[in-house]
């Protein structure tokens, strides 16, 4: 199976289950979709007979037969008959996603959370609670030394004194069981001080920053409750914290919708601000939402990919780089084979945690009670649930077997399939096209990269 395209003047060719990226000319591009039909050489020649030369042609077909023998095109998938071992491998608990604050101080249009509610109550975690959860991952996490831990909310900082004595009891634990624990938090920014900052940057590894990019599209969808916009307040707090980490160990993370199609604008504006570290991601919200993305929308959020990953380019010429985390693509190494068939391990190897203590896939099903797994005091009931996840992967679900895509994006969200299909084992559409946008952008990227390093050889 092979995917090609053409972006920014390359020929590029994906070869699926190899990994292997080829950059091609314009004849071998043409021959390319012909043998994957099976056409015979003398078939072949007469299709493109009145385009190329007969020795172009020969010579093209000759170079693909030298990659074939090679193992890097149109190899085989050496995954889809052991899927059914892998999906009944033992798993082991190895993060969690603390809700520490059910409870927010701004108003976020496009809030999956309701402000921080969850179709619930707004709470706070008690530190018994978050203390219950660490000692439950420390002892369902089998010989796994790495574990992570996200402060997540609402908004984390609405609750400060329990993620610090959290994280000091989590470091105690480390000597006494072997542990090693690399703790995140996410933010919107608002209480964000020199205190937080220097906590942070002692003892959390990563720290997600909110905020959506231009100050008119962030005060439109992240104000306050009473209506005031947000951004003058953080971007100063956010500019001097990404200093503070050396611009590493950090993302700004927003979100583009309706309102903002052309949101490379927002990403540029940011990237201009001074941050290195950049996210800005689709939102996800049901059509009948004012801001939600549409499948009209599809081609003009695909030329700003387009638009964004050029200029990543000659910004990349001029030193004035940046990581855009969309377009960042491991083509050497990247996850292991279990992460690529299954994704993130929402309700295996991920947990989510609410303030007091129930246990769901990850923190986009917390509130929908079809998928409460348990509890931190009682552990984990659900286990036909467990099952369900665990079977979860690129070949259970129709839309991603015959995708380009799947063992990049391992056959995407759970809860987004869930949430517009009623299946964790469909995919959510305009997602999809999305991801295939985004990737075929990173691999150009790296094509692009790839040819200025030989040019400076």
């Amino acid at each position: 199976m092979i995917h090609q395209y053409r972006s920014n003047g390359y020929n590029i060719v994906m070869d699926i289950n190899s990994g292997a990226v080829h950059i091609v000319d314009d004849v071998v591009y043409d021959v390319l979709p012909l043998l994957e039909e099976k056409k015979r050489e003398e078939d072949i020649l007469a299709v493109l007979s009145g385009k190329y030369s007969e020795e172009a042609v020969r010579e093209a077909l000759s170079e693909c037969r030298e990659l074939e023998e090679a193992g890097v095109l149109f190899t085989e998938d050496v995954y889809e008959n052991a899927i059914e071992n892998f999906s009944h491998r033992p798993t082991v608990v190895k993060a969690l996603c603390l809700h520490i604050a059910h409870d927010c101080n701004l108003a976020c249009r496009y809030c999956f959370a309701e402000e921080g509610e969850y179709h619930g109550r707004r709470a706070l975690m008690s530190f018994e609670v978050g203390k219950q959860a660490l000692d439950f991952l420390i002892a369902n996490s089998g010989n796994r030394r790495n574990l992570e831990v996200d402060f997540f909310g609402g908004e984390p900082l609405m609750n400060w004194q329990v993620v610090k004595d959290l994280v000091k009891y989590g470091r105690e634990q480390e000597k006494k069981h072997g542990k090693n624990f690399r703790f995140t938090l996410t933010t919107n920014g608002v209480l964000l001080d020199d205190e937080v900052m220097e906590f942070c940057n002692r003892e959390m590894a990563n720290v997600v920053l909110s905020i959506d990019g231009r100050k008119e599209v962030h005060d439109f969808m992240r104000p306050f409750r009473k209506g005031k916009g947000s951004y003058d307040l953080i971007v100063p707090k956010f500019r001097k914290f990404a200093e503070s980490r050396n611009q590493d160990r950090y993302y700004v993370r927003g979100t583009f919708t309706r309102h903002n199609l052309d949101f490379a604008k927002d990403v540029l504006h940011l990237a201009d601000l001074g941050f290195k570290q950049i996210s800005v991601e689709p939102v996800v919200a049901l059509p009948e939402e004012e801001y939600a993305l549409r499948e009209e929308d599809i081609p003009q959020i695909c030329e700003e990919y387009d638009r964004l990953a050029a200029e990543m380019i000659k910004r990349h010429r001029e030193g004035k780089e940046f990581n855009f985390f969309h377009f960042m693509i491991d083509l050497t190494g990247g996850p292991c084979v279990y992460k690529r068939l299954s994704g993130c391990g929402s309700g295996t190897e991920y947990l989510a945690v609410t303030p007091w203590g129930d246990f769901y896939p990850c923190h986009q099903f917390v509130g929908e009670e079809a998928f409460l797994m348990g509890n931190v005091f009682d552990g984990l009931k659900a286990s036909e649930l467990q099952e369900e996840f665990k079977g979860c992967n690129v070949y259970a679900k129709e839309k991603c077997r015959n995708c380009f895509a799947k063992f990049y994006c391992s056959g995407g969200c759970a809860a987004n399939a869930y949430k517009f299909h009623g299946s964790i084992n469909d995919a959510y559409d305009v997602g999809c096209e999305l991801q295939r946008k985004r990737i075929e952008c990173a691999v150009m990227i790296k094509a692009a990269l790839a040819e200025e390093d030989e040019k400076e050889k």
